[in-house]
């Protein structure tokens, strides 16, 4: 029987029944042979040697597609978690999924891995490669493959499989005689795995659960070329240099201590300045706009967390603690104390839409094993605001929060991409609500012509959402500014409104943030700018550095000068050669760095020298210090 196959130009094929991905690619060329790992079947992602049963539309997937290298990374998983069983025995494998940039694979071994393992590791997945083993593709039911992995020993895939339904048919891939759970697809044999590097070695919890055996977690990455390869290297040891957590000490800007507790970060002098320089600019901002500026406190009773649902739904990342009897939870989120304040007066569609705007810290339950410097903590600062409208007045209120995230990632210089998150399986509110606010951010985003992607499943538990992900001057992508439509939460908490005709009517309430945690936004600028802040935002602007004590007075009268004008400005007066000065003053990353000698004392004149610039000249005072002042300003 002939079927026929519509390819991406539109043209037609027909083949025999049985015919595969991979013999349509031959027919197509020995290149696209060369470059395919997988292939597409009526946009179904499949392996290259999957039949074909009736007429359909065929793509190619190669090596160098988004989809095709997932494939390669998670065929490339495999490949290590096979040599290292060759190496390591006796080893248990647990999982090992692509990621972003890469894969990883956790193992249970007798040992700790060592970075010198990586090279006879490397060099036996090199051997496999050679080897062109077949990748195949294999279905059994749930007891064979109990009977599978427990005759392995396999401890870990004995637990996944026991979790799954009863009756279920369970895939695996097989190549040579390592076997492993996976949906696939998969390239369909070893040779395509030529470029693949491996990274890093950390400690990683089954299932990400402390209680849980410590598992070794081999991370590395694949890619479809060489040059490709040698730009993600050069990229990752960019990222070293720019890792927050270094720099954070260098710099002088915060800790986190375990004594103090894991997640919780410490702020020295320089980074709480730097964090009070972002809020300041936050506050402006949202005045600017609006917003009223409101506090709540740290912990409400446990009453108010159940009839909001995050006590059903949220309890897990939650802190509680008891009081005179009662329970009380420290807040995770903001929203509780903002809707108490609504309600603490009759309100009329007069009133409306209310801006409430805190910096609020709230505290989160993150297991261990996922936190990360600032970028991902315990305790930490959101530039939250709740705004409540009437259902008439949430298209402009959806686009000005649009408008003001524009703005802010403009002054910082960050490119962003836009999703809409639908509604999670756990979630709470009638359908219709869900509906009315999915279909206003949807909108909103239309009506502006903003490209979004559908996040579908990632809303949160009350409302869906839109996600900003800002792009690092690395082309890492964050998730900073987010906007939530909720319907529901008014109606729990019988928020009202008098309207035009005298009848009480529910608002909808908006969620939002803009740079999302500070602690994490702050992670990221350092990453982005490398520790070299801004003029506006760096905790120091300028460092002074006479040469011998008797330029010091003069030195002194300039720190002055420049501080009545609002600058952040200090004197170096150690008894030091200035070479060292120098040094020093550019491992801190100052905007501006300026020598005082004989010649600047005699006409009262600076010579500064800009971070990464070259030198200056006898520049007169008053013009240097007007500007320092311009570069001052947040929106130069």
């Amino acid at each position: 029987m002939s079927l026929n196959v519509t390819l991406p130009d539109g043209n037609v094929q027909q083949v025999e029944a049985g015919s595969t991905p991979a013999m349509i690619a031959a027919s197509l060329g020995k290149r696209l042979v060369k470059d395919a790992v997988a292939a597409t079947v009526d946009g179904r992602l499949v392996d290259l040697g999957t039949p074909l049963s009736g007429d359909c539309r065929v793509e190619i997937v190669t090596a160098t597609s988004p989809q095709g290298l997932d494939v390669l990374r998670h065929s490339a998983a495999h490949l290590m978690a096979q040599a290292v069983k060759r190496l390591f025995d006796p080893v248990k494998v647990a999982i090992g999924p692509a990621t972003a940039d890469g894969f990883y694979y956790d193992f249970d071994t007798p040992r700790p891995f060592r970075p010198e393992d990586f090279e006879a590791i490397e060099a036996e997945m090199a051997r496999i490669v050679q080897s062109a083993i077949p990748v195949e593709r294999q279905e059994l039911t749930r007891e064979q493959a109990l009977e599978l992995f427990s005759s392995q020993g396999e401890t870990y895939k004995v637990e996944l499989i026991r979790d799954l339904p009863a009756g279920d048919i369970i895939t695996l891939y097989r190549q040579g005689e390592f076997a492993d759970l996976c949906r696939g697809p998969h390239v369909p044999h070893t040779g395509k795995l030529k470029v693949v590097k491996l990274l890093s070695v950390a400690g990683a919890y089954w299932r990400g659960d402390e209680k849980n055996a410590m598992l070794q977690r081999i991370y590395g990455t694949a890619f479809a070329t060489k040059d490709d390869l040698k730009h993600r290297l050069l990229m990752l040891e960019e990222a070293r240099k720019r890792d927050h957590r270094k720099l954070g000490r260098e710099l002088e800007l915060f800790s986190i201590d375990d004594e103090v507790g894991p997640g919780l970060v410490i702020w020295h002098p320089k980074g709480a300045l730097l964090r009070t320089l972002l809020e300041d600019f936050e506050r402006r901002e949202h005045l600017k706009r609006g917003y009223q500026i409101v506090m709540g406190p740290q912990i409400l009773r446990k009453e108010l967390w159940e009839r909001s649902g995050h006590y059903d739904n949220y309890r897990e990342n939650m802190y509680f603690t008891e009081v005179e009897g009662q329970s009380y939870g420290v807040k995770p989120m903001n929203c509780l104390a903002h809707m108490v304040i609504y309600k603490s007066k009759l309100r009329s569609y007069r009133d409306l839409p209310l801006r409430y705007f805190e910096l609020g810290t709230v505290h989160r339950h993150e297991k261990s094993g996922v936190l990360h410097g600032l970028t991902r903590v315990r305790g930490f600062t959101q530039d939250d605001a709740h705004i409540l409208c009437t259902p008439e007045q949430l298209p402009q209120e959806i686009t000005a929060i649009l408008e003001f995230i524009k703005d802010v990632m403009a002054q910082f210089g960050f490119a962003y991409e836009v999703e809409l998150s639908t509604r999670p399986e756990k979630s709470i509110g009638d359908d219709a609500s869900w509906e009315a606010a999915t279909e206003a951010l949807r909108q909103a985003l239309e009506a502006h012509h903003i490209a979004y992607e559908v996040n579908a499943g990632d809303g949160a538990f009350y409302g869906p959402k839109i996600d900003v992900k800002l792009k690092d001057a690395l082309d890492r992508k964050w998730q900073c500014a987010t906007i939530q439509a909720d319907f529901t939460l008014p109606e729990r908490f019988d928020l009202t409104y008098v309207a035009p005709d005298g009848e009480r009517r529910r608002p909808v309430m908006l969620h939002r943030v803009i740079l999302g945690s500070i602690e994490r936004f702050i992670g990221i600028l350092i990453e982005h700018f490398a520790g070299a802040f801004p003029t506006w935002l760096a905790p120091v602007q300028v460092i002074l550095l006479p040469i011998t004590d008797r330029h010091a007075p003069y030195a002194r009268e300039v720190e002055g000068l420049l501080r009545s004008r609002g600058l952040r400005a200090e004197v170096d007066g150690r008894n030091e050669k200035l070479g060292f000065k120098i040094r020093e003053a550019q491992l801190q990353k100052i905007p501006f760095m300026v020598v005082i000698g004989d010649n600047e004392v005699a006409d009262r004149a600076v010579s500064p020298r800009r971070y990464g610039g070259d030198s200056e000249s006898s520049v007169p005072l008053d013009e240097f210090v007007q500007r320092v002042v311009e570069e001052s300003s947040p929106r130069q």
